[in-house]
C-alpha cells in the first residue's frame, strides 16, 4: 500500500524504446508486496503505441497474465511507478490501477494505444512470463525483437517475426486465435503529460 496521501512522482522522458539497457532490480520485499494476481483467465495483451502524426509505431510491451500473477514486460520502456516494482523491464504488480496510469502514460495527443488480447493457456502464459524474467535489460530500439523472441519459444506463437517494428508485430499478433483489438486515445497535450501522477492509496 501507498502512503496516505499523494505521492507524487515525477516521470521524464517519452513513450518509446529509447536509451540504452538498464539493469534494475527490485527488491524481493517490494516485488512481493505489490504483486497481483489476476481475477480473470490467462491472457496476453500487447500494447503499441502509435503516433497519431504518421501512424508509426514507437513502442510495444506485453502485458502476461498466469493464474498467479499479472506482469508488464515493457522492454526498454522509460514508464516508472513505485506500486510497479521493476526487474530488467519487468514490472510487476501490475494491478488495474497500474495497468490504467501506464496506458495514460502513453496515451495522449501525439500517440494512441493499440491494445490486442489474446486467450492462451496457463502453460502458455506460464512460459512467457518465465521467459521475459530470464530475458534481462533490453537495449535502445528492441522492445518489438525482444517480445517475438520471447513468443516464438512459446507453441502456438510460432508464426510472430522477429521485427524491430512495432507495427508490424501488431499485425502479426493480430493474426492469432481469439486476437481482439481496442484503439486508446487521449487528447491531453504533450506539455501536460507525463509530468506529474498522482496515486492515492
Amino acid at each position: 500500500m501507498l502512503p496516505r496521501g499523494l505521492l507524487i512522482l515525477f516521470l521524464m522522458g517519452l513513450a518509446g524504446c529509447g536509451g540504452p539497457a538498464e539493469p534494475r532490480w527490485a527488491p524481493d520485499a517490494a516485488v512481493r508486496k505489490y504483486a497481483y494476481r489476476p481475477q480473470t483467465a490467462p491472457e496476453l495483451r500487447l500494447y503499441t503505441v502509435v503516433s497519431t502524426q504518421n501512424g508509426s509505431g514507437a513502442h510495444s510491451a506485453l502485458l502476461i497474465s498466469t493464474p498467479e500473477e499479472r506482469i508488464l514486460f515493457d522492454p526498454a520502456g522509460s514508464f516508472r511507478l513505485p506500486i510497479a516494482p521493476e526487474r530488467n523491464d519487468v514490472l510487476y504488480g501490475m494491478s488495474p490501477r497500474a495497468l490504467a496510469v501506464y496506458v495514460d502514460y502513453h496515451a495522449r495527443e501525439t500517440y494512441d494505444v493499440i491494445e490486442q488480447r489474446v486467450p492462451v493457456t496457463a502453460a502458455q502464459a506460464r512460459q512467457v512470463a518465465a521467459l521475459a524474467k530470464s530475458y534481462g535489460p533490453v537495449p535502445k530500439a528492441q522492445c518489438s525483437v525482444s517480445i517475438n523472441r520471447i513468443l516464438r519459444q512459446v507453441p502456438g506463437f510460432e508464426r510472430m517475426t522477429v521485427t524491430y517494428f512495432p507495427r508490424t508485430t501488431e499485425a502479426k499478433f493480430g493474426t492469432l486465435p481469439g486476437a481482439t483489438r481496442r484503439l486508446i486515445s487521449d487528447d491531453d497535450a504533450d506539455d501536460n503529460h507525463n509530468v506529474l501522477i498522482r496515486a492515492e492509496r
